[in-house]
């Protein structure tokens, strides 16, 4: 026995704990125009962004080239606001003082004018012809080919509507024949008439209130148009109109810090002056566009671009920030005298008095970025004496519809109400997530087929997934046990969630985000038909979980409103009740009355009651926007969809019964040959030499029989090539004519015939080894 003592052990404390490694955590990068790259967001003061976007110049119907921009600047600033949760400030202009706006404010003035004094036939034509040489001049002269093929086809529908006119007039054709004809012809030609007009009287057009209502019009309109595509109204609304005063002091300030001149009570903002500054730099977004004579004058607008006014200036590349009125357009007092702002200055004064010498981020489309845009920045910078007016510039593709660019002044355009009559604003923005925001986009029946399908892919899984939330438990029932199948499926759930994750903080890609979405509910689909295989239901809390993600994701995406909890809301975009908390207690006590009463019918065999069950199941509740889906041995599935869609899908069903069954015949006269395989004309000629010997026709089917039993089974389907494109190595079909991969169903038929014939063959073999 030892006698040493053992040591004394001392007080337990707790081990030395290490943090674990972790891994990155991807940040938010936006491609900026300034560096035309993909740079890391920062904000300039913490959490908060402040973001100006151009607004429409208000003399027109919205179109969808707009709806690019609105559309995608709505979901980006929904995506920094309520996913990436920065504390945003959103404002944008409405330009209603412009050129364009004064030119079609007069014309339209003119030109209803000219209708009220309800010209006689002869009167409009010679009017017509006198408009036409003017405007055959321009459009000789126009080299634009988009401009010249807008101008070709309005000079094609006079030329459609002039003939009849002249003929009808040289054969003194009477009155009621003619003035008709001429009526067609003024509509026709209203917009060379217009032009026509204004460049003769609209000098003389003095009425200021001529000039404010057309935009005031146009802006209700857009406002309309935005409300309805579910696009959020902005923070701050800012009108040229109503900043005139800040405007002046913005041009004047320019003036005392060296960089703009007065000339002929216009004001200009001198370009070379401005570059010469070590401090800035002049076209900053696309310098490469500096001295294009062709923009540079689209930006100053069409009344300010005559000889005088060019020859106004220091420099061809300076730019107007003060444009002294001519007869016939609006003005306001200015140190310089009558007239009103330059375009590029409105958005630069606007901005500067709302969000100060710096902001996070300006927005527009595309095409703004030079000469609008990189003017703004070189008159803001030059009033503010910095050279970080704004920090991130983003501009949003162009929208093209046939591969054209969609313009008003193109007449190249679908409007929004157009769009809209066609499909909703949901499948509109889905169409808009589905693409890059900064990149192209056509605007197409094959794109917005895929905004469709999309919606219905989802829609599906969400009626799905509220179906198995539907199924009565009690409290403690909702927690089911998770098997390998549940922790796989949430194992890929949250792969799918980083990925959203990444995509969306590399340059907010929403493409590949729904991309993720799409494969995050195709394998809940599989997940729920292998749990409905086994007579299973699948895990209602996980499914929960599934669903409420996505749905989340799609709300911040501006595609599900608020009110609903998962999936998108029955009864309409703008239904102001939950429809389906309110119908489907009665819908769910309907469905169960029907469920006991297919169970007495089988069980009795009434066939003329199971037949009224399918009646209301597939013709009475589809017209109210029930969809009831049964499956063997498992509840009945009760859906609220909208009844258009449920019209297409009963339509489409009785199209498909009809091609099964002519398939059906297809394939008894095939099968039927295939037993006799000897051409009809040839069985014919047999038939006859041997009708009489039934020898002779036992011997004619034994030989059919042993053609039959020679034909390998990996060789039987490979020379029907009108039914399949793809075979195993066995030779078995995988894939049908159109390279769509074989439904279980249609291989498990044709494994059926592949064996069949492997015995036959079989048979043959054993036969041929044994020498018979």
């Amino acid at each position: 026995m030892s006698t040493s003592a053992e040591p004394a052990k001392g007080k337990r404390v707790q081990p030395p704990w290490s943090p674990p490694a972790g891994t990155d955590i991807p940040r938010l990068h936006l491609y900026n125009s300034l560096t035309r790259a993909k740079e890391l967001f920062v904000p300039q003061q913490g959490n908060k962004v402040t973001w100006y976007s151009c607004g429409p110049t208000v003399y027109d119907a919205s179109h969808m080239g707009h709806a690019r921009s609105y559309i995608s600047f709505d979901i980006l600033r929904r995506i920094l606001r309520d996913y990436f949760k920065y504390d945003v400030l959103y404002c944008m202009n409405i330009t209603d003082i412009d050129d364009k706006i004064i030119k079609r404010a007069r014309q339209n003035f003119l030109l209803d004018q000219y209708k009220e004094k309800q010209p006689q036939s002869a009167q409009i034509l010679q009017d017509v012809l006198s408009a036409r040489e003017p405007f055959k001049a321009h459009l000789a002269a126009t080299a634009d080919p988009d401009k010249k093929q807008m101008l070709e086809r309005l000079d094609a529908a006079v030329s459609v509507a002039l003939q009849p006119v002249q003929t009808a007039m040289e054969g003194n054709a009477a009155d009621e024949v003619v003035q008709p004809l001429a009526q067609v012809l003024l509509e026709n030609s209203k917009d060379l008439l217009a032009d026509w007009l204004d460049k003769q009287f609209g000098s003389q057009v003095t009425e200021n209130s001529i000039f404010f209502n057309l935009p005031k019009f146009w802006e209700e309109e857009y406002h309309k148009d935005m409300e309805a595509l579910n696009v959020q109204p902005p923070d701050v609304l800012t009108r040229v109109s109503e900043y005139v005063p800040e405007i002046v002091e913005f041009v004047s300030k320019v003036i005392s810090n060296g960089y703009g001149y007065e000339s002929n009570g216009s004001v200009y903002f001198d370009t070379s002056k401005f570059d010469a500054s070590t401090q800035h730099s002049y076209a900053k977004l696309v310098p490469e566009a500096v001295g294009d004579q062709k923009a540079l004058q689209e930006g100053e607008g069409d009344l300010s671009i005559s000889a005088d006014r060019l020859s106004e200036k220091k420099s061809p590349n300076d730019f107007a920030l003060w444009k002294a009125s001519k007869p016939g357009e609006p003005s306001w007092d200015s140190p310089w005298g009558k007239g009103r702002p330059g375009w590029h200055i409105e958005c630069s004064a606007m901005a500067g008095t709302i969000l100060g010498e710096s902001m996070d981020i300006h927005g527009g489309g595309f095409d703004l970025r030079f000469p609008h845009h990189d003017n703004e920045l070189a008159q803001s910078e030059a009033f503010f004496e910095n050279d970080h007016w704004v920090r991130y510039f983003l501009h949003t593709g162009h929208l093209t519809i046939a591969g054209c660019k969609m313009s008003k002044s193109l007449k190249n355009f679908i409007t929004i109400k157009d769009a809209l009559a066609k499909n909703t604003a949901r499948q509109l923005r889905l169409a808009f997530l589905m693409h890059s925001w900064k990149d192209t986009l056509d605007y197409s029946s094959n794109t917005m087929e895929s905004a469709v399908q999309y919606e219905k892919f989802m829609n599906e899984f969400f009626l799905n997934v509220k179906d198995i939330l539907r199924a009565p438990t009690d409290i403690t029932g909702r927690f089911e046990k998770w098997e390998a199948a549940e922790v796989e499926l949430n194992d890929s759930f949250y792969n799918r969630k980083s990925a959203v994750h990444e995509a969306l903080c590399d340059n907010v890609d929403t493409r590949t985000a729904m991309e993720e979405m799409r494969l995050l509910v195709g394998q809940s689909n599989s997940y729920i038909a292998s749990r409905k295989n086994a007579k299973l239901r699948p895990n209602r809390m996980l499914m929960e979980s599934i669903a409420c993600y996505l749905t989340s994701m799609l709300k911040i995406f501006g595609a599900v409103e608020e009110s609903a909890s998962i999936g998108f809301p029955v009864g309409g975009q703008n239904a102001n009740i939950d429809l389906e908390s309110t119908v489907m207690p009665y819908l769910s006590v309907l469905s169960d009355f029907r469920a006991d009463v297919r169970k007495i019918a089988r069980e009795q065999k009434v066939t003329a009651l199971l037949q009224l069950c399918d009646v209301v199941r597939d013709d009475t509740l589809p017209e109210l926007g029930v969809r009831l889906e049964d499956h063997e041995g498992l509840p009945t599935v009760v859906k609220l969809v909208d009844r258009e869609t449920l019209m297409k899908e009963r339509e489409e069903k009785k199209k498909m019964e009809e091609e099964k069954r002519l398939k059906k015949e297809e394939a008894a006269r095939r099968k039927q040959e295939q037993e006799v395989p000897f051409p009809s004309l040839q069985m014919l000629q047999f038939s006859f030499i041997f009708q009489y010997s039934d020898v002779h026709f036992h011997f004619l089917f034994q030989m059919a029989k042993l053609a039959k039993m020679k034909i390998s089974p990996c060789e039987m389907f490979l020379t029907e090539t009108d039914k399949y494109s793809k075979f195993d190595e066995t030779g078995f079909p995988t894939h049908d004519a159109e390279g769509k991969e074989l439904s279980k169903g249609q291989a498990k038929k044709l494994r059926k015939l592949y064996e069949a014939q492997e015995k036959l063959h079989n048979e043959y073999l054993q036969r041929d080894q044994n020498g018979k």
